[in-house]
């Protein structure tokens, strides 16, 4: 059975820190590319960040880039996002998502193809204050 499990949400000032982790089980990251989703009230679902052993490639969005960084310890297969100089817009539920790799890049499907993610997390928020 897949699973993902996030962990790490919390609430935190503006400016400051998190650490974001997902773990996965049922599959390894070979074939797959392992991100990051958002969703904030009334918002739509934004792609944050993705990395991808298949084609070598890493994704951040527009608001995040510079700021957060994704990795990955394969031998956990864990995939982390550090968040730092939050801001309260940064405030959302994170979702952690994988898409087995076929025709696009990781990248593309993360920023242009949510709905084509194979697997979800149940998601942890985060709460930036102001």
């Amino acid at each position: 059975e897949v699973q993902l499990v996030e962990s790490g949400g919390g609430l935190v000032q503006a400016g400051g820190s998190l650490r974001l982790s997902c773990a996965a089980s049922g599959f390894t990251f070979d074939d797959y590319a392992v991100g990051w989703f958002r969703q904030a009230p009334g918002k739509e679902r934004e792609g944050v960040s993705c990395i991808s052993y298949v084609d070598n490639s890493t994704y951040y969005g527009e608001s995040v880039n510079g700021r957060f960084t994704i990795s990955s310890d394969n031998a956990k297969n864990t995939v982390y996002l550090q968040m730092n100089s939050l801001k309260p817009e940064d405030t959302a539920v994170y979702y952690c998502a994988a898409k087995y790799i076929t025709y696009y890049t990781g990248s593309y499907y993360f920023s242009k193809l949510p709905a084509t993610m194979d697997y979800w997390g149940k998601g942890t928020l985060v709460t930036v204050s102001s």
